[in-house]
């Protein structure tokens, strides 16, 4: 059966194969792939992946590194919106779980057990994972810095709290459990509701 093959230009190699690699997880989940099909869905040899990574492991650690440097990097532009300077804890909250429904694959992998548990997470996915987590708490000091959130919350637990609740609600959604719109909305509006009762000073919402 005929494949659509990922075109690539020269010297872009490994962002087509990253590509590649996370469409036929979408097909067929993290055991559909192998580097032969990889290498056949792109329309190189055989070898050609191996030429930048090593193994299965090592590439789907690879997605996942370049999961959470695309994260960064898009909440940045959100957290930079004038509207998120009126309600950054909303913006941040509906962000995180756009992000992990936006691309779902990519995340199972930033957040999985076929990387982090029964795999072989590579020291740049380290790296880059506990970067990620590491400015989400340099947020909150920010955000205590400006007097938004209370000065008795220790930044690093508030950090714990809130990515910990977004990734369960993002697992929920992935795993097909909230299908509901109106339900969700409810949920997301309940949970910025007790963030910000626990910690952020109401009069103060920018």
């Amino acid at each position: 059966m005929n494949q659509t093959k990922t075109s690539y230009h020269h010297g872009d190699l490994r962002s087509s194969l990253l590509e590649a690699a996370t469409q036929l997880i979408a097909e067929g989940g993290v055991d559909a792939l192998s580097m032969r099909k990889l290498a056949d869905r792109v329309g190189v040899s055989r070898t050609a992946p191996y030429h930048h990574f090593k193994d299965k492991h090592d590439l789907l650690s690879a997605i996942a590194e370049d999961g959470f440097r695309s994260y960064e990097r898009a909440l940045r532009e959100a957290l930079d919106d004038d509207r998120a300077k009126e309600d950054w804890l909303s913006c941040f909250v509906r962000f995180y779980l756009n992000f992990a429904q936006s691309y779902p694959e990519t995340y199972n992998l930033m957040f999985g057990h076929d990387v982090w548990k029964s795999g072989q997470p590579t020291n740049e996915l380290k790296t880059q994972a506990h970067g990620c987590f590491r400015k989400h708490v340099d947020r909150v000091s920010q955000w205590q810095q400006r007097g938004l959130i209370g000065s008795d919350i220790d930044p690093l637990r508030f950090a714990q709290v809130t990515w910990s609740t977004l990734h369960g609600l993002s697992r929920l959604l992935l795993d097909g459990i909230y299908v509901d719109s109106k339900q969700l909305d409810d949920v997301i509006d309940l949970s910025i509701k007790m963030f910000r009762s626990v910690g952020i000073h109401p009069e103060k919402t920018g």
